[in-house]
């Protein structure tokens, strides 16, 4: 397999065999045994400087000052970086001077992954640093890193082109080592939910991503096929008739934090793949849900941020309890001035069409109620809001509100113009919730490809008693979002979808690049006998060949000493 080089690679290469050559694994598989970080070092030397007399710390270098006999670099670990004093006499004592002379000056680079053993000390200049006593090689890395250069307190040619940070992810979290903070945030945060939720006596368990049924919510599923059975099966779209399941089996509280795949669009704020909390408390309403989802995020957001104040945008958002409560009847007539209450699907379309909203024929009562809210309410609610009481033709799972059995007894939280929770008082009349999923198989047929399915096991699993229930569902990545001030949703996700990457449609070569070119064929030549045959000057030639392997018009190969051209 041929692989296309650029000069920095091909470079490394050649340190790599230069490395391997003094006798040295440039992969060793032995255990280094880290026994202090760089935060800790920074945070306590000062205070503790006994503590640090013999330290072993790794880390890859981020930057490097040669400067004869003594050298400076920075090392980054995954709490922070550290400089690094580098003298070549305590590096070797003995005779033999290879070790700082060729390895560390010349054969080492900028994102090399090394073990440092030596002791803290405060330099002249007042920078606490390591003096290294040994080195040892644990990473050769093959690929440079992106540049970061700064001058007079400004940062240039940084890696801050969204989609190639979300593409390599990898690369981002090494060289903009801030945006880690987004992931430890996330982590904190499953771990207070996990604790709130475990404190209450309720228990995480595990249903399948595999389904035969796509239950559980509106949307388009993924679909696929099992060979062995020889049947269809479809990614999950939501748990919730499996949690449901295990009520009726006698759980009284079980949550999951469920990994959802919907086959819809893709924007700022939706991903295919997200994740989703849901739990499920027996002998409960949606009234005790709403002061139990208070509690939570309030207690969510002290143990992530450290208050429950945070800043999303222009917005200071605050998540202490208690939260405002408005019904979707009063949202819609403040906003629009229309009252949907009595109102017949037609009027309800012909209401919408009026304020401007796309909506057409397939859409039955609850999904025109959703366009006009979504278009022209939701965006107004920044502080947490409960939204209540949803019209029936919303929420085929949902039980009927105790006083009015045109709504039913449902509630969703908006922050910043955005759903984040979403709950019910669960449906657990097997005859009532079997004429909503028939309700739901009619719009199907009218063209709703978001329409639920009908699950019959579910149904009969209701038909054994599902005790009253309360359920919730909250947008793990978009809570997250909006505890770390990221209005896209690809921030908080360490690898989002992405689309294939595209070669450029139509290329312009220049002069060079063609000289080059018409010297090749799909045969490899020698590099050497091209780059003569071209006439090109050193500077030319590698212009040139760096343009067309950017261009993805030519490879390079290495094999062993030898190295050809090739056109693709």
């Amino acid at each position: 397999m041929s692989i296309a080089l650029s000069e920095q690679e091909l470079q490394r290469r050649q340190n790599l065999q230069g490395i391997i050559d003094l006798g040295i694994n440039p992969f060793p598989a032995d255990e280094f045994k880290v026994n202090v970080t760089a935060a800790d070092i920074l945070e306590n030397y000062e205070r503790d400087k006994i503590n640090y007399k013999h330290i072993l710390i790794a880390g890859r270098i981020m930057s490097r000052r040669i400067m004869g006999n003594a050298s400076f670099i920075e090392l980054q670990d995954t709490t922070g970086r550290i400089q690094v004093y580098v003298k070549r006499d305590d590096l070797c004592p003995g005779e033999d001077k290879s070790l700082y002379n060729t390895l560390f000056k010349k054969l080492l680079d900028i994102g090399d992954i090394i073990g440092i053993e030596g002791f803290v000390f405060t330099t002249q200049s007042g920078e606490i640093s390591i003096h290294a006593e040994k080195l040892t090689v644990l990473t050769k890395s093959l690929r440079p890193l992106p540049v970061v250069k700064e001058a007079e307190g400004k940062t240039f040619d940084a890696f801050t082109d969204p989609e190639q940070r979300y593409r390599m992810r990898y690369v981002d979290l090494i060289v903009n080592a801030q945006n880690k903070e987004t992931f430890i945030k996330r982590t904190k945060l499953y771990i207070a939910m996990r604790q709130f939720f475990n404190d209450a006596g309720y228990m995480e368990v595990e249903t399948p991503v595999l389904q035969a049924i796509p239950g559980g919510a509106a949307a388009r599923p993924f679909t696929t096929h099992h060979n062995a059975l020889d049947i269809p099966l479809y990614l999950r779209i939501a748990n919730e008739l499996y949690l449901k399941r295990l009520i009726v089996g006698g759980f009284d509280g079980v949550y999951e934090f469920s990994k959802n795949f919907r086959n819809e669009g893709m924007d700022r704020t939706h991903n295919p793949e997200f994740t989703v909390m849901e739990i499920y408390v027996a002998y409960k309403d949606y009234n005790w849900m709403m002061d139990f989802t208070e509690r939570l995020l309030e207690h969510c957001a002290q143990q992530v941020n450290g208050n429950t104040k945070t800043v999303f945008g222009e917005h200071q958002i605050d998540f202490k309890a208690p939260y405002p409560r408005v019904t979707m009847t009063d949202a819609i007539k403040h906003f629009t001035g229309f009252d949907i209450t009595g109102k017949t699907e037609d009027e309800i379309r012909t209401a919408a069409k009026g304020m401007g909203i796309d909506v057409n024929d397939t859409m039955g009562k609850g999904k025109l109620i959703d366009e006009i809210f979504g278009e022209k309410c939701e965006g107004n609610f920044i502080q947490p809001t409960f939204i209540t009481d949803y019209p029936v033709e919303m929420s085929p799972l949902t039980k009927k509100h105790r006083d009015n059995p045109e709504l039913t007894e449902r509630f969703e939280l908006m922050i910043c113009g955005k759903e984040v929770a979403n709950a019910y008082s669960e449906l657990n009349d097997p005859i009532d919730q079997r004429e909503r999923f028939e309700e739901q198989l009619r719009l199907s047929e009218k063209g709703d490809d978001e329409a639920m399915f009908i699950d019959q096991d579910f149904l009969r699993a209701l038909e054994y008693g599902m005790p009253p229930t309360s359920g919730l569902g909250i947008g793990m990545d978009r809570l997250i979002m909006f505890l770390t001030n990221n209005a896209s949703i690809q921030e908080v996700l360490f690898f989002p979808q992405m689309r294939p990457e595209k070669k450029e449609a139509t290329i312009e070569l220049g002069p060079d690049e063609k000289a080059v070119l018409n010297l090749l064929s799909e045969d490899r030549k020698s590099l050497a006998e091209i780059k003569e045959q071209s006439e090109l000057s050193g500077k030319k030639w590698d212009n040139a060949t760096k343009s067309l392997r950017q261009k993805d018009l030519i490879d390079i190969i290495i094999e062993g000493d030898n190295k050809y051209i090739t056109k693709k």
